[in-house]
């Protein structure tokens, strides 16, 4: 993606929070952990979330211009994936658009593997529907609850809502190793995992703009950002959380208006890799130091102010 590719405004006071930033990010433009510029060798290992992947890949390509001996590799096996590679000291950093649930926090222990949750940006789920679609500009938590929930038998539009037509419900979403389909599904059907298994599914987002693309009928969800890339091919639903009809946006995320379904992004950065690895080490601090410059190349919902305050802590004790 274009490094000047159309900025997103930013939350007052960040400025103030980016001087605050200034040290690791220093650090990182200097090569990190006492190397010169290009000075630092060696590998990072990341993997997890499709979701985040863009954010960690547009880190990895502005990291490589200063220390271009640095091999970083940023795979897509989803959040779930991920964990199970990080738990099992596969990798070096885990992105994932959830947090990290019990029984995997349980895996990196056994495993003696410490961790520092990082907060790179935030997101706005978004329900999408094929272009054709005239009918569904807004659709409540309770419609989409019907649509998705365990054991749902709903085929058509008209079932949805009965001043709908009577157009067949084509659904596309991502897979169960999916921290998307872990998030939505707690969100709009009260648990994770509990969802319908009548519908395509893809760890690959570009497969799901695709399948709604070409369905009249067709409905999904994923990012924000893959929406906003793909906005001439596909429409945003308006969701009502209970306080009314919100479109998913920037500020909608930031202020969380957007309800249920706006979210923080998240790196999980391996503590012994950050000791063990100068490489890892000076990646996490240049990702943490030019995190503006990240989300807005990738076209992600920029941290708030005191959310960039709280990944200059969670950084110094991951150093420390």
């Amino acid at each position: 993606m274009n490094r000047n590719a159309l900025s997103r405004p930013v939350a007052a006071g960040a400025l103030l929070t980016a001087l605050a930033l200034a040290t690791p990010a220093a650090l990182a433009g200097c090569g990190g952990d006492g190397g010169t510029a290009g000075g630092l060798a060696g590998s990072v290992l990341v993997d997890g979330s499709s979701t985040v992947a863009p954010l960690s890949k547009a880190a990895a390509d502005i990291y490589r211009e200063e220390q271009p001996k640095v091999n970083i590799t940023v795979g897509t096996s989803g959040t779930g994936g991920g964990f199970e590679k990080f738990c099992k000291g596969e990798t070096d950093v885990s992105n994932a658009s959830r947090q990290i649930k019990d029984s995997e926090k349980a895996a990196c222990a056994a495993a003696n593997i410490t961790y520092t949750e990082l907060v790179v940006a935030n997101d706005a789920l978004t329900v999408v529907v094929n272009k054709a679609n005239t009918w569904s500009e807004c659709l409540t938590t309770a419609q989409l609850k019907k649509v998705w929930d365990q054991g749902s038998k709903v085929r058509s539009w008209k079932e949805v809502d009965p001043s709908f037509p009577d157009q067949r419900l084509d659904l596309f979403g991502p897979g169960t190793d999916s921290g998307t389909f872990d998030f939505f599904t707690a969100a709009i059907n009260g648990k994770e995992d509990r969802s319908r298994a009548d519908y395509t599914a893809s760890e690959n987002d570009n497969v799901l703009v695709q399948g709604v693309a070409g369905s009249t009928g067709g409905l999904g969800y994923f990012g924000f950002t893959y929406f906003e890339e793909n906005a001439d091919k596909l429409k945003a639903v308006k969701v009502d959380g209970g306080g009314g009809c919100v479109a998913p946006s920037v500020a909608a995320a930031q202020d969380g208006s957007y309800r249920p379904l706006s979210r923080p992004l998240y790196i999980y950065v391996s503590n012994q890799a950050m000791a063990s690895k100068p490489q890892v080490r000076s990646f996490v601090e240049f990702y943490a130091g030019h995190i503006d410059e990240i989300v807005e190349e990738t076209r992600y919902v920029p941290l708030t102010a005191a959310q960039k305050a709280d990944l200059g802590a969670a950084l110094d004790k991951a150093k420390g």
